[in-house]
């Protein structure tokens, strides 16, 4: 752990204390014992869970700067990433995390037990109707997603949740370029615009890694998002 420590201080400028080292130990350790049973990630050895899931899921600080999100949702969040590390390290961030899969969402709600984490809800549902829904739609002053769908997809799933003057953060990979000029279109008619890439370089990955930045700049139109499965079917 003590490399973790060392990479997030060196690239992200964060300072991770000892109890959230313990806290990072104990995900690690849950996270390897319920992945010989169900299956949560493909990444099983140590070095990249510390890697490719904690280090890359802090990586968000670096469209944050100085002003962390007073409330995140994290769609398509899987064994909870990157919603649960930005959540060790920003205790006092209200956290929603947002899965379909129902072994990934009992995970992730054992995961928030088990650490003691308050402020967290897991939402077993499909970004869709969370859209739609009058108790998400338009109520989070940031949107996260990590490796969900492309991002003409993915915008119609996190734009409508977020509110006017809010932000959508996609992590993506070496597609990122490409896809965010390929969303500007369906970005535009949620009412999103394109604000920046932001790369990432974190140790001994070799492959290319972006945040896409999204400014909501207008509300989203009513008939968005779509019904469950339309996004991916027909992207806008």
């Amino acid at each position: 752990m003590e490399k973790l420590v060392q990479d997030a201080q060196a690239l992200f400028n964060l300072h991770i204390t000892g109890r959230q080292v313990m806290s990072f130990t104990t995900f690690e350790k849950e996270l390897l014992e319920w992945n010989q049973k169900f299956n949560l990630t493909a990444i099983r050895d140590v070095e990249s869970i510390r890697t490719k899931h904690f280090l890359d899921s802090l990586s968000c600080v670096l469209a944050w700067k100085s002003t962390v999100p007073q409330h995140l949702i994290d769609v398509g969040t899987g064994a909870g990433f990157p919603g649960i590390p930005l959540k060790i390290i920003f205790p006092a961030m209200k956290l929603t995390l947002v899965e379909s899969v129902g072994k990934k969402a009992l995970f992730c709600q054992h995961i928030v037990r088990v650490l003691g984490l308050d402020n967290v809800d897991v939402i077993q549902s499909r970004a869709e109707d969370l859209g739609q829904d009058g108790v998400h739609r338009e109520k989070y002053d940031w949107a996260v997603a990590r490796a969900v769908a492309n991002l003409n997809v993915l915008s119609e799933y996190l734009i409508p949740l977020v509110k006017l003057g809010g932000a959508v953060l996609a992590q993506k990979g070496e597609s990122g370029p490409a896809e965010a000029q390929s969303a500007e279109y369906a970005m535009k008619v949620l009412g999103g615009k394109l604000k920046q890439l932001i790369p990432v370089h974190l140790p001994g990955v070799a492959d290319d890694r972006y945040l896409i930045l999204v400014d909501k700049i207008a509300a989203t139109p009513p008939k968005y998002p779509r019904k469950p499965g339309i996004p991916a079917k027909q992207p806008l």
